[in-house]
This record gives structure tokens, sequence and C-alpha cells, in this order.
């Protein structure tokens, strides 16, 4: 009977399946290689949907094959997936990764300090900082790849009226925007309304082809649409944020790349010091915080380093199996 493992773990509410027995092998230099591959492969969209939709997954989960890392200074790579496909990057599963790469035993347990784990995405290297208390991960730091903001003030009509948005990769495109400018909040009783309207976004901009990575194609269009609202706190770098990515899933996180992108923009339109430290709240209360760590330069834009800091938590572990009876392989999603 045709089986899969996986290690499922949360961060900050968001889901993080890890595929540890019946990932596809999928050829590919690269992890960015082995996205393309996947895209094209059959038997990887198979899995894929087996483990993400009805009834062994739902429509926001998420989670991601390991993979080789792009040569011996990585210590794995990841190919990151969803309903819709497989993504570029992804914070919260890179926080996720690296607990389970020190719980696995893939990284060694320590009592205290850190230790660095590299891992190698589809949108680059990332390096995660695992920090240890009483030999317990504590929390994770992951360096995002550079980020910048690819444009500013694009006009878009929605069904709450017209409004102009940026746009800033932070390991992929994010449109954002306040949710106040669509008459909406970051809360739960608006979750459906910020799904709608985040589709529109998206929709919109990628239908008229404004949105291209500088050098790399797979890169190009909005992947999500972030709405910003002030913090619960009232204290100037306390934001919340939602994030509405790939067709209407919902971060349950602060999402990491958004985070990222958020810090990015933040710093090069001039409301963020390179010193503040920003907490970052989603639309369940839970938080990242996020640090600008260096600048630099990427296809002639300047670009920011992004920190950010989170932790994830397993919630269990399972083995699901299909009958080759069943109809309703790989499964189903209701939204």
């Amino acid at each position: 009977m045709e089986t899969y493992r996986t290690e499922d773990y949360h961060t900050a509410g968001e889901p993080f399946r890890i595929v540890v027995e019946g990932a596809p092998d999928l050829p590919g230099v690269t992890v960015g290689d082995r996205r393309a591959a996947a895209v094209e492969d059959p038997t990887a969209q198979r899995v894929r949907a087996i483990l993400c939709s009805e009834p062994r997954g739902h429509a926001d989960m998420y989670g991601g094959f390991i993979t080789p890392p792009d040569d011996e200074d990585g210590d794995f790579g990841v190919l990151f997936w969803h309903k819709d496909g497989f993504s570029t990057a992804c914070g919260h599963g890179t926080i996720a990764l690296g607990v389970w790469a020190v719980e696995s035993g893939r990284i060694p347990r320590q009592d205290s300090g850190t230790r660095e784990v590299v891992i190698d995405v589809p949108s680059g290297r990332v390096r995660a900082r695992v920090r240890f208390e009483g030999g317990e991960v504590a929390d994770v730091t992951f360096v995002n790849v550079p980020s910048w903001v690819q444009a500013t003030g694009l006009p878009v009509v929605t069904s709450h009226g017209p409004v102009t948005v940026d746009v800033a990769f932070g390991g992929a495109m994010y449109a954002v925007l306040p949710a106040a400018a669509v008459g909406l909040d970051v809360v739960p009783r608006d979750y459906n309304a910020l799904i709608s309207v985040g589709r529109e976004i998206r929709d919109q901009l990628n239908d008229s082809g404004v949105i291209a990575h500088p050098d790399d194609e797979r890169l190009s269009d909005v992947y999500g649409t972030i709405f910003t609202a002030p913090g619960s706190s009232g204290e100037p770098h306390h934001h919340r944020n939602v994030t509405v990515f790939a067709d209407g899933e919902v971060d349950r996180s602060p999402c990491g790349s958004g985070t990222a992108a958020r810090l990015a923009h933040l710093v090069l339109l001039g409301e963020f010091g390179p010193d503040d430290e920003l907490r970052h709240e989603s639309i369940i209360g839970t938080t990242f915080t996020g640090r600008v760590v260096g600048e630099t330069t990427r296809h002639g834009r300047r670009a920011v380093l992004p920190e950010v800091t989170g932790t994830a938590y397993r919630v269990g572990s399972s083995e699901f199996t299909i009958d080759p009876r069943d109809d309703l392989v790989p499964g189903f999603v209701l939204r």
C-alpha cells in the first residue's frame, strides 16, 4: 500500500508538514531547479495534493519535501508547497525546519547558545540560527535573502473601491497596503473579505504583467497580498498584518517571508530605522520579531538583509496511506 510519513509542526499557528518518507526524487543541481522540475512533474504534484488536500489536509495546509542542499556548505534543501503548487520562499517553514533539524537529530542539541542551520530554498540560501535554553530550542532566527521594494503607488480597482499598493520582495513578491484602505481590519471577523480582496489585488497585478523579477522569471508575479494595521499596543514599531497568498490561502502566522518584505518596505520608505525592531503580529495575535542586519544592492536596487525570529512546535507525526480503491485520491479542496 502507498504510504507517506510526515512530521507536523506549527509556527505561530501556521502549519508546516515535513515529508520524511515518500517524497519524490526530482532532478536538478539546485533547489530552484528541483522546484521547476516539481511544477512539471505529475508525481510531485500528486504527492503534494495528497498531503495538502482533504481528507489528509485542508485549504490552508503548508509543507515541504526535504532535498539535498545546493552544495556541500548547506545542511539540506526544501521544496515548499501549498494547495496551489510550489512556492519560492517560506519563512514560517524555515523556522519550523530549524526546530525539526534539532529534534530529528540532524543538528546536534546543546544546553545553551546558538547553532546555525543552512537551508537551501528556491529563492536562495537561508541561514537559520537556533537558540537553546536548558537544552531545548527557545527560538529560531533566520536571515532571509536580500529584500527590496519592487514598485510603489500601483493603482488597483477592487470591489471595495480603488486603492494604490506597493510591492516588496522578501523571497517572493508581495503587494502591501493598509487593511483600512479597503474598509477592513486585520481581525478574524474580516477573514473572508480579506481573502476576496487579496485575490482581486493579486490577480489584477499579475494580469497586468507589471511585476517582473529582475533576473529570475520564476520569482516574478505577486505571490501574496499583505494587509497591514497598527499593532494592538499602539507602540510605533508594533504592526499587525495578514498575508493572503497563492489562491486565497491565509497565513495564520505573521508570515516569515512577508515579514522580510515588510521590513524592506518600512526601511526603504523611511518609516523604520536600521536599529529598530519590528514586532509583527498575526491575525490570531501570534508574533514574530524582525530586524534589518545589513544593506546591500540587488539588480541596481537598494536592498536590506532582513532577520526574522519566531519559534515552532511539533504537533504530531503521521503515516498517511492510499487505498487503491479510494476514488477521492489525491483529494479535494472546498475553497
